[in-house]
């Protein structure tokens, strides 16, 4: 109730929007990054015209409605971003202002100012908390967002009670120093005028992201008004009788709505909808202007990619020369970099590592830096993979971008907020996780995953792929560049591999294949990434030395696996043979693959990489062991059914 007022001055008298077609690509964005205040944005929502009923509010919170606990882009028209999780919503509105931006940069032509949309969001004192958006607005104010508005609801209440408690920072001090604009409302409970004004300020300042300081009170209205009491629990019947007759309400109504206000706020959408018309007919002469950058933008906002862009992926033979997954990555960049022009990314400051930069890209920065300009498409996140994580995902929300980003594998989990919120979201965002195993060496348990991979795989709609050779992670690209609503994750070799016979791009964009065949075939073994080369030297092992007969099947993603017809999944995984996989890492959900695991569920130790392999076992030798006991185990069983042919198997 305390952020009514700003909302009926932004939406009424500032934003343009048009509810007829909520993907208007020059709309202009509203978050609610404090997701707690969702029954405002619904009500905003329905007011203004949106496809939301009276019926869907009074259904707020109930399964299977289209008014969730917390805002979910895919399940409410005009929702932009999935929000809940303090922080996450101020920075995705980082990533929305950063594609506007960029869009703007590479679309717009002299007389054609085809994207000049603003980003708002309401954000809270638990926003402002939260380590996250502190990343995002750090580097807001570095990348000089004018079009972005933050509107701060500083009640100065959280659910714990006063903020005095915890929170007694200088906020406008730290965001003047981020390089934000300052401007502050004494009043938000009632000077309209005065956040009218403080908002047309912010907008007259380009080269700053704005913060608009908007004292309010929590509750305004209510008996506890002031008080966390009203933070997230329901007025009683009294309170809410008396705040009716006080805001001139028929106390006696529920979800009534006077039809002065509908009049209102259907004349602000039906002035939306005009303006949508003029952009209309702007973007028609543009296509006669400039018709290739009119097509490319309509093909954008449809999410294809350009046609034939897949034939720049490489193709390798076992005769090419062993090199890491992560350099194959880089290469993979360089070829599709001007075949799929939306792709823009970057680095957590690990460039050189991640080897995300293809030879060429020019920085995304503000052109007054002289660092690059904002049609550049490579993106210096810094240290801030938290804040990268949920920026992409407001880039990918824009509509006219895929956002990818560059860490070590272990420091994913830093970001597990937003990647959670990618797959939730049902967003594309790639990323590009290097250093991916005990494989990085030197570094140390500190840096090398173990559990990384399996919490990963369990987070629903996310891929998470780990590819063996240059084809593999050519298909890892390609299954990720095309799934539209699904982030990925590519766990990358920081030591070479070598190209595998066997292996192709069309084999490993289902997942799981069989990369080694041979008949009457004594133990499968399942592996990714680089220990499957391992996998294959302990064939000749086991059949030279123990007259044991291995096949091996490359499992690059699980999920995709998953996603394959089951007779292919038995074809890969078949009935009749014990199964063992290979993973240096934590076993965590093998088993729904192989009867046997062997993986690693402890750290890691320092040391060069080889010496590391080889203090667990991680080599051929120790492969073979561990298969001769896995035969010797499964020999005396009849009837071995695969893990594939369960009663019940959960699948994405």
């Amino acid at each position: 109730m305390g952020m009514a007022p700003v909302a009926h001055v932004l939406f009424n008298r500032f934003m343009n929007f048009n509810p007829k077609n909520p993907d208007w690509l020059n709309r202009d964005r509203f978050v609610l990054s404090n997701g707690h205040g969702c029954m405002l944005l619904y009500a905003l929502l329905h007011l203004y015209g949106y496809a939301l009923t009276i019926d869907d509010l009074k259904a707020f919170r109930r399964v299977d409605s289209i008014t969730p606990g917390h805002p979910e882009a895919h399940d409410t028209p005009g929702v932009e971003v999935t929000t809940g999780p303090l922080g996450q919503g101020i920075s995705n509105a980082v990533g929305l202002a950063i594609a506007q931006a960029h869009t703007a940069a590479v679309f717009n032509k002299p007389g054609y100012d085809l994207v000049d949309n603003y980003t708002y969001c309401f954000m809270g004192d638990g926003c402002l908390m939260e380590g996250v958006s502190g990343e995002a607005c750090s580097l807001a104010g570095h990348l000089q967002l004018g079009n972005l508005i933050a509107i701060w609801d500083d009640n100065r209440i959280t659910i714990d009670g006063d903020t005095n408690q915890a929170f007694t920072e200088d906020v406008l001090k730290r965001y003047e120093a981020y390089g934000w604009h300052i401007v502050t409302v004494l009043d938000g409970d009632h000077d309209l005028d005065k956040i009218a004004d403080a908002i047309q300020k912010a907008k007259e300042v380009t080269d700053k992201p704005t913060l608009i300081q908007l004292k309010t009170t929590i509750g305004f209205g209510s008996k506890k008004q002031g008080t966390h009491d009203v933070h997230g629990s329901p007025l009683k019947a009294d309170d809410i009788k008396q705040l009716k007759e006080k805001f001139g309400f028929n106390p006696e109504e529920s979800f009534a709505v006077p039809q002065e206000v509908y009049d209102l706020c259907h004349k602000t959408s039906a002035k939306g909808a005009a303006k949508e018309e003029e952009w209309n007919q702007l973007f028609a002469k543009y296509a006669e202007e400039f018709k290739a950058e009119h097509d490319d933008l309509v093909r954008r906002q449809k999410g294809d990619l350009a046609e034939g862009w897949e034939k720049h992926l490489p193709v390798y033979t076992p005769s090419d020369p062993a090199v890491a997954s992560r350099k194959l990555s880089e290469t993979v960049l360089n070829k599709i970099f001007e075949a799929v022009p939306e792709l823009v990314g970057g680095s957590a400051d690990l460039t050189g590592s991640n080897l995300t930069r293809w030879k060429g890209a020019i920085d995304f920065q503000p052109p007054a830096t002289g660092l690059g300009t904002y049609s550049g498409r490579y993106i210096r996140f810094g240290v801030r993979e938290h804040g990268m994580g949920a920026i992409m995902n407001g880039m990918a929300a824009y509509g006219t971008l895929i956002p990818y980003g560059g860490t070590f594998l272990n420091f994913v989990s830093y970001a597990a907020g937003a990647v959670r919120l990618s797959a939730l979201s049902r967003v594309r965002a790639i990323w590009v996780a290097t250093h991916d195993s005990i494989g990085l060496g030197e570094d140390g348990p500190t840096h090398q995953p173990i559990e990384t991979l399996a919490h990963f795989r369990a987070l629903p709609n996310c891929m998470v792929w780990r590819p063996a050779d240059g084809n593999e992670t050519s298909a890892a690209y390609y299954v990720a560049l095309t799934s539209k609503h699904t982030p990925s994750i590519l766990a990358l070799s920081r030591q070479n591999l070598p190209q595998l016979e066997g292996s192709t791009i069309e084999k490993a964009i289902k997942g799981g294949y069989v990369l080694h065949e041979v008949e009457g075939a004594d133990i499968t073994l399942i592996s990714t990434g680089s220990e499957v080369c391992i996998a294959i030297d302990a064939v000749k092992e086991l059949k030279e030395k123990h007259n044991i007969k291995a096949r091996v099947v490359s499992m690059p993603c699980m999920e995709v696996f998953d996603a394959q017809p089951k007779d292919y999944r038995l074809s890969v995984l078949p009935d009749g043979i014990p199964s063992m996989s290979i993973e240096v890492m934590s076993t965590m959900g093998w088993e729904k693959y192989s009867h046997e695991q062997f993986g690693l569920n402890r750290f890691g130790a320092s040391g060069a990489y080889l010496d590391v392999y080889k203090k667990f076992e991680f080599t051929p030798e120790g492969i073979a062991k561990r298969a001769i006991a896995t035969v010797d185990f499964w020999k005396d069983v009849p009837n071995i059914r695969s893990p594939i042919n369960r009663a019940f198997q959960q699948l994405i």
